[in-house]
């Protein structure tokens, strides 16, 4: 079958192609560029869910870019949420003679403001702060990674540091 010649992914035998076609190559990339606990299985259910979701929006010939996009996104999603969560699960309660009971209370209660924060950040904006602030990429690493330009990474970092400073003050850099 000649996917181009075909209009629609709406189309089930289109559709069931596109996964013949694609599937394993999806979660080969998946395993390879983010291991298999990071159940790639599941993001290539997610993608094609996604495909189909969006079906009359696109074309066959551009369906294979899609799924590994959409792919890719929700497996860096997923990564920076769990960061995040362990991040904060391995930050050691610090227990030294000076801290004071009300400066530990604060510091506890910083980095719940700080949690909800990073949440109340858009997807793009907590994954590509977290690409830059956590992992230490760089802007152009962080625009290669996610398919945009350097500019768009500039202003999701900067447009997240300003939610983030507005919630928590200046202490956030």
């Amino acid at each position: 079958m000649n996917l181009e010649q075909e209009s629609n992914v709406c189309k089930e035998e289109v559709y069931n192609e596109l996964f013949r076609t694609h599937s394993k190559n999806l979660h080969d990339f998946l395993y390879y560029k983010f291991g298999s606990a990071n159940n790639p299985g599941d993001i290539v259910q997610e993608a094609f869910y996604r495909l189909w979701k969006k079906c009359r929006d696109i074309l066959p010939e551009k369906a294979k870019s899609f799924l590994f996009t959409a792919a890719n996104n929700k497996m860096l999603n997923e990564i920076a949420k769990r960061k995040t969560a362990l991040d904060y699960e391995k930050t050691p309660t610090k227990s030294h003679d000076s801290e004071t009971p009300e400066y530990i209370f604060e510091e506890h209660e910083y980095m719940e403001k700080l949690k909800e924060a990073l949440n109340n950040l858009t997807e793009d904006q907590r994954v590509t702060f977290m690409l830059n602030r956590v992992e230490g990429k760089k802007h152009q690493e962080i625009a290669d990674m996610l398919g945009i330009s350097r500019k768009a990474v500039e202003k999701r970092i900067y447009t997240s540091l300003k939610i983030l400073r507005k919630k928590l003050g200046d202490k956030i850099g």
